[in-house]
């Protein structure tokens, strides 16, 4: 397994495995307000700082390490951190996804990267809107995922987005109580 993937692998395969509902309440969420301030570069990171076992999986890279953008060197060794923290079952999982994801064509691939980036811009809350429906569409039985899907990738924009904003509509109501004049004061029934 080529280490320098993992990084980006875990949310990929997240954001795959979901199908196209998880994805469209990505794409379709807000977008993030603008920050008022950029982003501090990151620091370069010496190869010779980096703990023996990090150097040990990233030994593919320790030749050309001082000419990675740091950026880069971060995110190496932040999935090396992650994959050294990981069972024997979750590195085996992780890998058999990684196979997956070399499998996918080109087009497919650069596809979920891009809406990784998108995910990745939204702003917290709607992340958190994102990984619940993911969950509640993991959830469903096999069936009716495929299903889902399916009409899903049938349906025009105007039929997703109409899709959309049921699901916006649902979800307002599991998290509002209705007010529909039946509420007695206190909350108490008759």
């Amino acid at each position: 397994m080529t280490p320098r993937y993992l990084p980006v692998l875990v949310g990929l395969v997240l954001l795959d495995c979901a199908g196209v509902s998880a994805r469209a309440a990505a794409v379709e969420a807000p977008a993030a307000p603008a920050q008022s301030a950029p982003a501090a570069p990151a620091a370069p990171l010496a190869w010779k700082e980096l703990p023996a076992n990090q150097q040990e999986l990233l030994h593919a890279y320790a030749k050309n390490w001082d000419t990675l953008p740091p950026a880069r060197q971060q995110a190496l060794s932040r999935g090396a951190n992650r994959w050294l923290s990981m069972d024997p079952e979750a590195r085996a999982q992780a890998r058999e996804r990684f196979q997956n994801w070399q499998k996918l064509p080109a087009e497919r691939r650069e596809l979920i990267r891009q809406r990784w980036e998108r995910f990745q811009q939204l702003d917290p809350q709607s992340k958190a809107i994102v990984r619940e429906n993911f969950n509640a569409y993991m959830h469903l039985p096999p069936g009716k995922r495929r299903a889902l899907r399916e009409r899903w990738l049938a349906a025009t924009p105007e039929q997703r987005q109409r899709m959309i904003e049921r699901m916006r509509e649902r979800k307002a109501h599991q998290h509002h109580p209705a007010q529909d004049g039946r509420a007695h004061e206190g909350g108490a029934p008759p």
